[in-house]
């Protein structure tokens, strides 16, 4: 998520509230066990049954992983960040 966010920063997010285009949400990788970060771009649907294309801000970075290879996220289970804490090093 650089430039946005870099290595050693914090989130803080919360469940709830529908998914909306440049909105930051946390969710979990459906490919691994680890959690991703990412922009929502378009979204599909409201509710329980809402999707987003979750975007990286740095979609040439090499490992970046977005809707690209994940496909629609499911906007169920995922975590809006309200906060975000600069690291030491910036």
């Amino acid at each position: 998520m650089r430039p946005r966010l870099c290595p050693g920063d914090g989130v803080l997010s919360v469940r709830g509230g529908g998914p909306r285009p440049g909105q930051l949400r946390v969710f979990p990788d459906p490919t691994s066990t680890r959690w991703l970060i990412k922009r929502v771009g378009e979204v599909r649907g409201r509710g329980a049954t809402a999707t987003f294309q979750a975007c990286s801000d740095n979609p040439r970075a090499e490992g970046a992983v977005d809707s690209r290879q994940l496909g629609w996220v499911a906007a169920a289970g995922s975590y809006r960040v309200v906060w975000t804490v600069r690291g030491r090093d910036r």
